[in-house]
Order: C-alpha cells, then structure tokens, then sequence
C-alpha cells in the first residue's frame, strides 16, 4: 500500500516536467538549471576531491556542484569510472544548458620508442580508438556515424583470436580548438611534462595482458583509459565541445608500476593530477573567452 502510495505521488508530480528534465533529475538529482555552461568531468574520487578543494563559492545540487575556479563558473560532476557511467552523465549534461565539457582525470600509459610515456607526465590526447561496449550501441542507433568517422580494423585481431567484440574499431576526436588551448597552457607551464598522445578505451581494468600491450604499440597507441572514447564521441553527436586532460597514472606492463603485478605507487602520481588541474584552471579564461563570449 506504501508503494503504491509512492508510485502515485512520484507520477503526480512527473505530470509538471517534461521527459528531459525527469531524465537530468533521475542522473544527475538536480534540475536541469542548476548545471553550469562549462562542466569538469572527473571520474575517480581522489580527483574530484582535489577539483572541489579549489572550488571558490561553492554550492551544491545533487551531484552537481557548483562554483567558481580562477573566475569562471564551472560545474563539477563525477562520472564514476567506465563508458556506460560517462555515457549517462552526458545524456544529462545535453539535457541542460552545457556547451562545454571537460575530462580531468587519470590514465594509464604504454612504453612506446616513439613518445616515452612516464608517471606524472600530462597528456592531452589528439584522437581516441573504440574499445568499449558502449559506443557501438550509439552506431547502432545513430548509423550515419559508421560514415562520418575514420575506422581501422582491431588490432587484437593479429595477435590473438577475437571470439567477440569489435572487429572494425572507430576513431573520435575531442574539438580541436579546445585541444590546443590545453596543450599549449601544458607546454607554457610544464615543458617536458605534457605530450599529444593517441589513446585507446577500453572497458577492462584488468585484461591488459602482453598481447594487449603489443596490440596498442602496433598502432602506436601511447595511453589507456575507460572514458574518453564515449566522451568524444556523445559531444560530436550532441554538438558539444570536448577535451580530455589526463595524468599518467601507471605503466600496463612495467615491472614496476604495472597496477596487475606491483603495489608500488610512484612518487609523482599525485602531483601529476595536481598539474593537471593546474592547467585546467589556468586555461578556463581562454576557454571562456573563446568559446562563451556572447
């Protein structure tokens, strides 16, 4: 009786919002008007901690928070780790008045003779290859992408039997603009440190094998991570701006620092996440400007 009674009350008040904004409560418990133009999109809880620490007159909405960094108005909402957890936050983030859509976060990186990737190095990527299970449920959906984006065939394919999975992978670019903005305040601020990588996502944390490593180095992929493919790939179907900035986190396949086979935790990790947040708060005037200048 108590459910019902809660059912009912629940669709009596879904009678005065429209589906859009049922969808950015049901995601995101807020309103639709309480999301800022400018999102930061962190999905690990050490760096939303540290994003929320820098937050000038900060409030809070649901998962949204709100405020300022370095004067311009940002909302910060964590993902959560994965594909299908960025996939629903931006579903919702389309939903407000969101332009803007930046990733701060970590990723792993590949030892490559082309591009040395090191722990603590800032990396920006300029493109990002399709390895979840989220994206082809877009292509799905919208097939007029298959045609509109580059593919190449999977890489895996030359090293070890594909049972399943995608046997042609798509590639996804963050917006250009919004890339070189970050790339050249890196350069500015930490020359040495910050690198245009090409990236790979995928969905497993734990299956990055010897022949995962050498499938990425055969396409000269230098990083890994779980988010930026779909990220990329849901801002150019729903016309938002996009840019992924990420710390080096660990190395798949190091002795050392592969997170599979050492507990060691490199001395420049955490300040890697803290460059990283650095040159996104000193790149948001540029951002703001370029972009939000009506």
């Amino acid at each position: 009786m108590l459910n019902r009674i809660k059912s009912e009350l629940l669709n009596f008040g879904l009678k005065f919002i429209d589906v859009d904004e049922k969808i950015v409560r049901m995601i995101l418990e807020t309103k639709p008007a309480n999301v800022n133009e400018i999102v930061i999109l962190p999905a690990i809880k050490i760096v939303m901690k540290k994003l929320l620490q820098k937050l000038q007159n900060k409030r809070n909405y649901g998962r949204v928070y709100n405020g300022e960094l370095n004067n311009v108005k940002v909302s910060i909402v964590r993902s959560l780790v994965g594909a299908p957890n960025c996939a629903m936050a931006v579903e919702a983030l389309r939903r407000c008045k969101t332009k803007i859509i930046i990733r701060i976060d970590v990723c792993g990186g590949i030892e490559n003779v082309n591009l040395p990737i090191n722990i603590g190095d800032i990396v920006i990527p300029k493109l990002a290859i399709c390895d979840d299970g989220t994206s082809p449920q877009y292509f799905r959906e919208n097939p007029s992408l298959v045609n509109e984006l580059e593919s190449i065939p999977n890489p895996m394919g030359k090293f070890q039997n594909l049972f399943t999975g995608n046997q042609t992978i798509f590639i996804s670019k963050p917006n250009e603009t919004l890339r070189e903005l970050f790339f050249t305040k890196g350069a500015e601020m930490y020359p040495g440190k910050i690198k245009e990588v090409n990236l790979w996502t995928t969905d497993a944390l734990f299956c990055e094998s010897l022949d995962f490593i050498r499938a990425l180095n055969s396409i000269n992929m230098q990083c890994i991570d779980m988010e930026s493919y779909i990220l990329f790939l849901l801002c150019k179907l729903y016309n938002l701006k996009t840019a992924s900035v990420l710390s080096v986190s660990d190395l798949p396949g190091h002795p050392k620092y592969d997170l599979l086979n050492s507990n060691e935790i490199h001395p420049d990790m955490e300040n890697g996440i803290d460059n990283a947040i650095k040159i996104l708060i000193n790149t948001l005037p540029r951002i703001k400007y370029e972009f939000l200048k009506g």
